[in-house]
């Protein structure tokens, strides 16, 4: 298994893609078995024939998926504004590969899709099957995909992200093979002598005590331990210090918890989601999550320090977990919302990945939506940083 990521500046696409491609095949010492290509809005005159022309560059025909970005990442760097276009490319002896694009009504069943999924179940064997989805945020319903897989494959490893880099529907593209989308979706598998984990960080702490759902309804809290949620947020407001009191008027989220059977509940333990509004004559307020009775919440506060902690501490337990097999490649899907505009800095995301997992050959790029597990379970995530690490298969 051999990873390389390369990136190129140039406003004029095809310097950019013999720049790219010539370094990967030296690199690689040969064309690759599968490249991920990510490509910001400045070639987007060029996103059509862009596929088909990477892979010709590369001399081979290999897998390529990929998508339009606001922001690309390559080379262990985050290009947030300038012109990119960033490859990661592999050599996978071993693996099985496989893409397809679907469209939403390819979501039901008796479709290629769910026929597709159909024959690769027994392909998988005894080992989790692996998918990469790219989506495009117009068009396509994502969670119905994630829970469509999930459902369909026992203990599924899935990680991707929403297409960026236009502004309405048919701006953003897929990439995949010789072929360019503005619509649907693009699923990836791999099995065989390949094996992904994934890494979200959410970015978040919790603030004030975890509660039990004592009364809702559909996305509306009631009330949390039998008390109104405002009448609770104005409590935590009072006992906070003046750093989170201002955090508080404008970063305020809802974590939830896939499992209400834990004795204590910290940080990572909750699905980070939006509060969309509130009523100050009940009390209540909406939340963008699925709720059911006696669910565990948590209120959660995010800025600049949380979130860069917050990244440090879950790259450092994958380190832990991986032991002496460090990823040889992985892709970062970041939301457009983190970067520079976060942090103040460049590459912090990318530097805090090769400071803890590195030296790897890393890609990816900025998302309008991030795609990973938290308890065992894919959703569509915002403001995260959620990592796909691929390594040799562990006892091939």
């Amino acid at each position: 298994m051999h990873w390389t990521s390369t990136l190129s500046h140039h406003t004029d696409t095809a310097e950019a893609i013999g720049e790219v491609t010539t370094a990967a095949r030296a690199a690689l010492g040969g064309p690759p078995d599968l490249v991920f290509l990510f490509a910001s809005e400045h070639h987007r005159e060029a996103f059509d024939g862009l596929p088909r022309r990477v892979r010709e560059g590369l001399d081979g025909e290999p897998v390529l998926a990929g998508c339009s970005a606001s922001g690309v990442i390559a080379d262990a760097t985050e290009v947030e504004t300038r012109p990119a276009l960033g490859l990661l490319a592999a050599r996978l002896p071993g693996a099985v590969l496989d893409a397809w694009h679907l469209e939403a009504d390819d979501l039901g069943p008796g479709t290629a899709h769910s026929e597709r999924c159909a024959r690769l179940a027994p392909e998988v064997g005894p080992a989790a099957a692996q998918f990469v989805v790219l989506a495009d945020p117009f068009s396509f319903p994502a969670e119905h995909l994630l829970h469509s897989l999930d459902s369909g494959f026992k203990d599924a490893v899935i990680a991707g992200g929403l297409a960026s880099g236009g502004q309405g529907p048919g701006e953003m593209a897929l990439f995949l093979n010789d072929d360019t989308f503005h619509s649907g979706a693009l699923v990836l598998s791999l099995a065989g002598d390949v094996e992904m984990t994934t890494v979200v960080a959410q970015g978040c702490r919790p603030i004030g005590e975890p509660l039990f759902l004592t009364a809702h309804e559909g996305n509306i809290i009631h009330k949390l331990d039998d008390r109104t949620p405002l009448e609770i947020l104005n409590e935590v407001f009072e006992q906070a210090d003046d750093r989170d009191r201002e955090l508080m008027q404008h970063s305020l989220f809802i974590g939830v918890t896939m499992h209400s059977d834990h004795i204590r509940y910290g940080q990572g333990d909750f699905l980070i989601r939006n509060l969309m509004g509130a009523d100050q004559e009940t009390g209540s307020i909406r939340v963008g999550a699925d709720l059911h009775p006696n669910q565990v919440v948590q209120f959660h506060l995010r800025d600049a320090h949380t979130s860069s902690e917050d990244l440090d501490r879950v790259l450092e337990r994958a380190r832990e977990q991986l032991e002496e097999s460090r990823p040889a490649g992985a892709l970062l899907f970041s939301c457009t919302g983190r970067g520079e505009g976060l942090y103040g800095t460049p590459n912090h995301d990318a530097g805090a990945f090769q400071r803890h997992l590195g030296p790897a050959a890393l890609g990816g790029f900025f998302c309008n939506g991030e795609i990973g597990p938290v308890q065992g379970k894919t959703y569509l995530h915002g403001y995260t940083s959620a990592f796909a690490l691929f390594r040799p298969r562990r006892g091939s």
